[in-house]
């Protein structure tokens, strides 16, 4: 999942990306308003970070700007301002999340996708497709029980698909999702993923799950008709 992080101060920016790169969040920072609005409107990005006091702005201004131009990414608020107006100010202002300084690094991540979470529609902290268990919080699957062994874009892949079960997920939308519009690599790179996703989900499953509908993309879950190629009409 990418994340966004609007931090001013370096070691605590260092301290959020480390926090959240063992978690297998995809970081990228920023240090000032301007630079979180332009990289909000130009990018994907599943969640940012926003601290409320950077060098010459209010972390406030910064996401009622980004609500009235209509950016809607999830957004968890970092402060050391234990005051209930401030708390209430963000929200208002369009906060998804508050979390007050100091706070622990697995209290920060978990906050994050809960509301990537709940942005995306889902309120369970898992989702389950017969014998197969993806689990949001710790971005892990498991087949009874056992961890698929899956690498960070193999989980990406198969939560893009889970979280859209029975609707077809097309190339664009899985190369925004691992990628988040930066340096993308060709949209032939989703077929080398899917191939090896299938083969570890078929080893454990007898069945790749992951459905090829035909000329739009990929999808997981639905109606097996809904998978099959189209016919060449005869001449």
């Amino acid at each position: 999942m990418k994340i966004l992080v609007v931090e001013d101060n370096g070691l605590m920016a260092q301290m959020i990306t480390a926090a959240l790169s063992r978690q297998r969040f995809n970081v990228s920072v920023v240090s000032d308003g301007p630079s979180a609005l332009e990289m909000a409107q130009s990018y994907d990005f599943d969640a940012m970070v926003l601290d409320l006091r950077l060098n010459g702005q209010s972390g406030l201004d910064v996401l009622a700007r980004l609500r009235r131009i209509g950016v809607k990414v999830p957004v968890l608020v970092l402060s050391g301002d234990l005051e209930t107006e401030t708390k209430v100010a963000a929200l208002q202002a369009g906060a998804d999340d508050y979390l007050t300084k100091p706070y622990k690094a697995d209290e920060l991540t978990a906050r994050l996708t809960a509301i990537i979470r709940r942005s995306n529609g889902h309120f369970q902290s898992e989702i389950r497709i017969d014998r197969l268990r993806i689990l949001l919080d710790q971005q892990e699957a498991r087949v009874d029980g056992k961890a698929l062994g899956l690498t960070v874009k193999e989980y990406q892949l198969l939560e893009a698909l889970a979280l859209r079960k029975g609707q077809t997920v097309t190339k664009d939308m899985i190369l925004t999702k691992l990628y988040g519009g930066r340096d993308e690599p060709d949209a032939k790179i989703i077929d080398v993923f899917v191939c090896k996703l299938r083969k570890k989900l078929s080893a454990v499953l007898g069945d790749c799950m992951v459905r090829t509908v035909w000329s739009r993309g990929y999808m997981i879950g639905g109606e097996q008709a809904a998978f099959l190629p189209e016919m060449k009409r005869r001449a």
